[in-house]
């Protein structure tokens, strides 16, 4: 009898919850909550670590292209100021396609198809209308359409102009080799941080990853992560109601309240390119790029049509020797 009693007790601290049944009170023992709770733990800082990776990348990979839109307009306008007329022209159309890019790459990774639509400039090839959209006023190419109803992003598309324009360059004697060879890898470097901002946007969260916990319960394959929290929130009253009584329902609320903040962070961090308060905020940093790169058009501009250097506001000679000062104070 003795034997028997030992082996049922030993068989019971295998069980991986212990329950008990105490003057009709339904009871779990305590000692098993850290173990629950540390597999919960990890679950939601397993997830949490991911979509924060997700959002960081995402910052990376913008701040990526704007580094390179920035230093292509940097090397189209240093050596195209005292270009003829027409090479300025195309130059100008060329950093206005730049800046382009940065608002089609916010508006693609938001899933806003169709945005560069713009009257008078391009034009639908399966409706032949057009619709206005603020933003890309004066940037596009003149009867330029897009094609995203056949799954090119505008991105890609734009990036053939700026290649194009390099090609051209190169042709002409406008860059030597080594110059439009550094301006394609910045064009290339470009499209690959395009397309890992595109794998963030499209990969959602593993499965394994959002159902990562009930693989190891089994029997609760078909459970989703808030599920298992809310499961988490069931058996732990059971196990604090003993020593706490009242004081387990605060307890618990708290403890449940702080779980489902944490999952509910990865929740907002697993997509960073929407228009939600915790996103990165494109809108902003896209236009502050656009502000930038139109002061450096403007006195790139001003420089070419007075014949100044840009920034110093005064004439230099064939020998680099300061000439009549430019009737200038500054950025205009």
């Amino acid at each position: 009898m003795e034997g028997t009693t030992n082996g049922r007790l030993q068989f019971r601290s295998l069980e991986p919850l212990d329950t008990n049944l105490e003057d009709g009170h339904l009871l779990f023992a305590s000692s098993k909550i850290p173990s629950l709770s540390i597999v919960v733990g990890l679950m939601l800082v397993f997830r949490n670590q991911t979509s924060y990776n997700r959002f960081w990348d995402g910052r990376n990979y913008l701040t990526v292209i704007i580094t390179c839109v920035r230093n292509l307009t940097r090397s189209f306008l240093a050596n195209s100021h005292r270009s003829p007329v027409a090479d300025r022209i195309e130059t100008e159309r060329i950093i206005r396609v730049l800046i382009a890019i940065l608002y089609a790459t916010k508006n693609h990774l938001r899933a806003d198809w169709g945005a560069e639509i713009i009257p008078g400039t391009a034009v639908n090839p399966s409706t032949g209308n057009a619709t206005a959209t603020a933003e890309y006023s004066d940037l596009l190419p003149k009867g330029l359409y897009g094609c995203d109803d056949r799954g090119l992003g505008l991105v890609l598309q734009l990036t053939f102009f700026v290649e194009q324009y390099i090609k051209k360059g190169f042709d002409k004697g406008a860059f030597h080799a080594p110059q439009a060879s550094q301006m394609q890898v910045q064009l290339n470097s470009l499209v690959d941080a395009y397309g890992r901002m595109e794998t963030i946007r499209l990969t959602p969260i593993p499965i394994a990853h959002l159902y990562g916990l009930p693989y190891v319960l089994y029997p609760l394959e078909s459970v989703e992560e808030k599920q298992v929290l809310a499961l988490f929130g069931c058996v732990l009253p059971f196990a604090l109601v003993d020593k706490m009584d009242y004081w387990a329902i605060p307890v618990v609320s708290l403890v449940m309240f702080t779980l489902y903040g944490i999952d509910g962070i990865a929740s907002q961090l697993e997509d960073p390119f929407g228009y939600d308060r915790n996103d990165i905020k494109m809108d902003f940093i896209v236009e502050d790029i656009r502000s930038e790169i139109s002061v450096l058009l403007e006195e790139w501009k001003r420089a070419s049509q007075q014949g100044y250097d840009m920034f110093v506001g005064k004439r230099q000679n064939s020998v680099g020797q300061a000439g009549n000062p430019a009737d200038v104070n500054g950025c205009p």
